[in-house]
């Protein structure tokens, strides 16, 4: 038997069981901090699922999903319902025994300012009305090609200023009533658009629709009785005013090209 002094640690019962001193420290925090523990223990909730969104589940319109009209079916449709109403506006004028045509321009008139508003919906008759309707169908037309928007700015533009043209020097005591004004305003803004905007294409627009309707613009002179030349004279003056308008941002890109090439 090796005797056990001298500095070697004495052999372990086999009988006990051995110390572990980190479990001793382990207890004696728990016992400091019973709170800690307790929440270190405790398992950690589970993740929450995201809720499904209430309501019914999101589906394409019809309107998004089809594809965009070109830009001459929208023209012709547009187009072509203007001159619809025209002829149920007439239609209900023959009715009512022309009662409509008294909201047409009466100038320097208080109530004939209305007239500003529905003069170039009302005609004097169906005889009237078939007159104005193939050159409203094609000059209208070639007017919302240039742009559905910009087609019918223009087209607001040339309806005031013809309007209120009219009312000021139409003359007192007469009545001017159909869409001759605005037909005149069309083709003055179909001539010279291409010049204010530079653009080839409706420069040759404006020399082709001339050479079929410039006959036309002898309307803008007095002569003819029973002829408001007054409307188409400012329709033509509104024509004239919506073409440089409209052409703006084209006004505007050159200016800024020319800075730009000055500068550099």
């Amino acid at each position: 038997m090796t005797n056990s002094q001298g500095g070697s640690a004495p052999f372990a019962d086999p009988g006990k069981p051995a110390f572990d001193q980190s479990r001793l420290d382990a207890i004696r925090a728990q016992l400091a901090n019973p709170g800690a523990t307790a929440s270190a223990n405790r398992p950690a909730p589970a993740p929450k699922s995201a809720a499904p969104k209430s309501g019914k589940p999101t589906v394409p319109s019809p309107a998004s999903a089809e594809k965009a009209r070109p830009q001459w079916q929208v023209a012709a449709a547009i187009i072509g319902a203007f001159a619809v109403l025209l002829y149920v506006i007439e239609f209900v004028d023959a009715l009512m025994d022309h009662q409509l045509d008294r909201w047409g321009i009466e100038p320097l008139s208080v109530d004939g300012l209305f007239g500003i508003l529905f003069a170039p919906l009302l005609h004097a008759n169906w005889e009237h009305l078939a007159a104005n309707t193939l050159p409203l169908l094609i000059l209208g037309f070639l007017v919302l090609m240039s742009g559905i928007a910009r087609g019918l700015a223009a087209t607001g533009i040339i309806w005031l200023i013809c309007g209120a043209g009219t009312w000021l020097f139409g003359g007192q005591g007469t009545l001017h009533i159909g869409a001759s004004g605005v037909i005149f305003g069309w083709l003055a803004y179909l001539l010279v658009r291409g010049f204010f905007s530079r653009r080839f294409g409706q420069i040759l627009i404006g020399i082709a629709v001339f050479l079929v309707y410039g006959s036309l613009l002898w309307g803008v002179l007095p002569g003819t009785p029973g002829v408001s030349w007054q409307s188409h004279l400012f329709g033509a003056v509104g024509g004239i005013v919506a073409g440089w308008v409209i052409a703006r941002p084209e006004r505007d890109a050159r200016r800024a090209r020319a800075q730009r090439s000055g500068i550099s």
